[in-house]
């Protein structure tokens, strides 16, 4: 187990063999129609992926990829899961804060004994502030011998300091590594790798295999046996709809029975969204072993599965710096991943921290609001309600006289919020539900939402 820097300053290793990624065309722009953009969990992104996703009370997300082993009749098993430090139980220990978890993985087959790994691990970290980091903060890896087969992987993260446990299990084919052969390639955040079948591989794994936007170098690892000295491979990056995005041609280092190489996407070369990469051996003639793909993500948050840059500008519409949002419409495609680094870090109020905790807290508000507030087939956070709570946050009081319109006729809700001296009345008009906010609010509530972005 190692735990992961921060955001950014990830290693960039100069490995033999690394090339350089050319990019393929432009970010194709989706359609603009009546579609409204979503926003879900990056969970349901990893598991359409093919990963290990387990959700609270203790998140995680684990992939298990393979490559040769020193003898013929196993394959060596690269387990690797990553969670957030939020998700574990710190506790002072003198000037530092120490969680304490536990890892079982699991490998049964019907024809073969069952393997099974595990160990106890402790994360430290100097302030409390890094124990409430959200993102991938901390990465277990493991490396077993499998032979060849059917497997059900089941893996169990158990929180040592607190009740909390997860659990998840999914069917893994382990391949036979024969004659020539390329591994599956490996997404890595650093390390040289290996120079032989014998050795355990020097890497520090990138289990979701996700690359934020405009920043950092996505880094693959990739194996082949049995292929000439010298020999080359080609690497194409696809996207979600299988149009090719970038190449490259990479040199193995090593002999005939043994090479090895690192991909690396440099920043901005890939579009935001999901997509694969496939790698192939050059060999004259026949007998080239077949080809091997990967998935991978480019995402502006490993939180939140937003994997389309006009999704993200729709999205942003109540964002307080609006500004920067403009900004971000208005930059070209070349220039989006630049400009995205720019708005993270002016918008960010912790940049001690690797997230930005006023995205984070306006997505989750965004998210939320399309739980609550949804109306005749709106999304919650396009309604007047979910407007005015993702910009202000929760009402402090609310009274519902949706319902009791024996008085006065009409059917509405009231919102209070006293630290502000604003009330609202949300009214509905039709009788079907759809909370509008009267004039006189709307424009207390436009007067009231500037005063505090200039407060900000």
């Amino acid at each position: 187990m190692r735990r992961l820097g921060e955001v950014g300053l990830l290693a960039s290793l100069a490995v033999a063999g690394c090339g350089s990624w050319q990019r393929v065309g432009t970010d194709p722009h989706p359609p603009r129609g009546g579609t409204l953009p979503s926003l879900a969990d990056a969970g349901s992104v990893y598991r359409r992926m093919g990963f290990l996703v387990a959700g609270a009370p203790l998140p995680f997300v684990a992939a298990v990829r393979y490559l040769a082993d020193s003898a013929p009749t196993s394959t060596l098993a690269v387990f690797a899961l990553s969670l957030a430090n939020h998700s574990l139980s710190f506790q002072r220990d003198g000037n530092t804060f120490v969680a304490q978890y536990h890892v079982e993985v699991a490998f049964r087959a019907d024809t073969t004994q069952a393997r099974q790994i595990g160990s106890d691990e402790t994360v430290r970290v100097r302030t409390f502030q890094e124990t409430l980091r959200a993102d991938e903060s901390v990465i277990y890896q493991q490396f077993v011998g499998l032979p060849p087969g059917v497997y059900t992987v089941t893996v169990t993260v158990r929180d040592r300091n607190a009740p909390a446990s997860t659990r998840q299990e999914r069917t893994e084919t382990v391949p036979r590594f024969a004659g020539r052969a390329l591994s599956s390639p490996i997404p890595v955040y650093e390390g040289p790798g290996r120079t032989g079948r014998a050795q355990l591989p020097k890497l520090l794994v990138n289990p979701r295999a996700t690359l934020p936007y405009g920043g950092d170098t996505l880094r693959f690892y990739v194996e082949a046996y049995g292929l000439l000295r010298g020999a080359r491979l080609v690497a194409r990056g696809f996207d979600l709809s299988g149009t090719e995005v970038a190449h490259d041609t990479v040199s193995l280092t090593g002999d005939e029975r043994f090479g090895a190489a690192e991909l690396a996407f440099a920043p901005g070369n890939l579009p935001v969204g999901e997509g694969s990469l496939e790698v192939a051996a050059l060999v004259p003639g026949s007998g080239a072993p077949p080809p091997q793909r990967a998935p991978f993500v480019v995402s502006f948050s490993d939180q939140w599965a937003i994997t389309n840059f006009d999704e993200m500008i729709s999205l942003l519409r109540y964002f307080d710096r609006q500004d920067w949002v403009d900004s971000l419409r208005k930059a070209s495609v070349a220039d989006r991943p630049s400009v995205w680094r720019r708005f993270y870090k002016a918008t960010d109020p912790v940049p001690m921290t690797p997230e930005n905790e006023a995205l984070d807290q306006y997505f989750r508000r965004v998210q939320t609001a399309n739980q609550r507030f949804q109306e005749s087939g709106d999304p919650g956070w396009l309604t007047d309600r979910g407007e005015v709570f993702i910009t202000l946050g929760e009402p402090d009081d609310v009274f519902d006289f949706s319902s009791d319109v024996s008085r006065s006729g009409v059917r509405g809700v009231r919102w209070t919020y006293s630290s502000l001296r604003l009330t609202l009345f949300f009214q509905d008009q039709t009788g079907f539900g759809r909370f509008r906010l009267t004039p006189m609010s709307r424009a207390e509530y436009q007067r009231v939402l500037a005063r505090v972005r200039r407060g900000q």
